[in-house]
């Protein structure tokens, strides 16, 4: 494994890309350690949110210093904090490289969510999404994502229940770094997330649904649809070029039939644009047996997509109506952190730019 071949090169290692097999590898083979330091390790780090080894204070004073040597936290530097008057607070991290991405801490009442990144930018150039007007610039690792989970947590002071990958960027194009994320996440002597409290977002990337499908851990799958015909979602989303509507559904009843799992369809309506009621018609058609749950979006102002404006009341009223008439389950989201630009389709950490 590349990371045990830094190890042995005497290397720094990215230790929360880690996973927890390569933990228990590290303390035995390279650190000459007995198993269960691995275990006292990933508690100080992910439990106890203690990044510093030194200050791990069961382990011998050796291996503190040898963990602050050869594998010290490569933890995202916090850059910036906004809170919006609803208790949405919105962070934004600078890495190593001087890339930057935002995540959110939203603030339900009785339990807590935290919307993370996993790309800087992103290559899909959605129309109404301010991240896909900055572009791509690279993947996240799996460590840089855990890092904004871990801090968030920390600065919080408290343990956040749910995880959702819907920041910056399409997760199912860094199936690597999202799917280890995922593992130290949900391992059970790591952060110990239930999988069920984890949420993958996608704009459609079909293999990526598949591989999801295959995934071991069984999280949640949310689905970004905003249209239920290729000639509007062409417009909408460059993405379904690529991966039309064919292969997302197939996909999506591949995921189905392995998972058992109830799929959350994202839809953001737009005014004019994809917000007619026969749109739902089309979509339960679409959609047919799949057994969907649909989350309705209100259109966020979105730098450089003005043109896009919010479906106004009466049309949202008219398209739920139109779900209801179809038994379809939906829910109108709450609208949470649009006051700092911290809502659905508004993140987009330029360079150089403030919170």
């Amino acid at each position: 494994m590349e990371n045990d071949r830094q190890a042995e090169g005497g290397e720094i290692l990215d230790v929360l890309s880690l996973s927890y097999e390569e933990w228990e590898k590290l303390a035995l083979e390279t650190w000459k350690e007995p198993k269960f330091r691995a275990a006292q390790v990933c508690q100080w780090i992910y439990a106890k949110k203690v990044f510093d080894s030194r200050d791990m204070t069961n382990l011998s004073k050796a291996l503190r210093e040898r963990l602050a040597c050869e594998a010290p936290l490569k933890l995202p530097i916090q850059a910036g904090e906004r809170k919006s008057k609803d208790g949405t607070r919105k962070f934004l991290w600078q890495f190593e490289d001087g890339a930057r991405v935002e995540s959110v801490l939203l603030d339900h009442g009785t339990h807590t969510t935290a919307c993370v990144s996993s790309q800087v930018g992103c290559p899909l150039a959605c129309a109404f999404c301010a991240t896909g007007q900055m572009g791509y610039t690279r993947d996240l690792t799996a460590g840089e994502i855990t890092g904004q989970f871990l801090l968030m947590e920390k600065r919080l002071g408290r343990d956040v229940n749910n995880i959702v990958y819907m920041g910056m960027g399409e997760p199912l194009l860094n199936r690597a770094g999202v799917f280890a994320s995922v593992r130290a996440l949900s391992h059970p002597k790591m952060r110990g997330l239930g999988a069920r409290h984890i949420t993958i977002s996608t704009s459609g990337v079909a293999p990526g649904i598949k591989d999801l499908a295959d995934f071991e851990v069984p999280v949640r799958l949310s689905v970004s649809l905003h249209a239920p015909n290729d000639a509007i979602r062409n417009k909408l989303m460059p993405v379904n070029r690529r991966y039309p509507l064919s292969a997302l559904v197939d996909a999506l009843r591949y995921y189905k039939k392995r998972t058992e799992e109830r799929i959350t369809i994202e839809y953001v309506l737009i005014d004019g644009v994809n917000d007619d009621p026969q749109l739902a018609f089309e979509m339960a058609a679409l959609l047919d047996g799949l057994g969907i749950y649909v989350n309705v979006i209100p259109c966020n102002p979105a730098g450089g997509a003005e043109t896009l404006r919010r479906s106004p009341d009466a049309r949202v009223r008219a398209f739920c109506a139109a779900l209801s008439e179809l038994s379809i389950e939906f829910e109108i989201r709450r609208e949470k952190g649009a006051d700092i630009f911290a809502a659905c389709g508004q993140l987009a950490a330029k360079r150089g730019a403030s919170l």
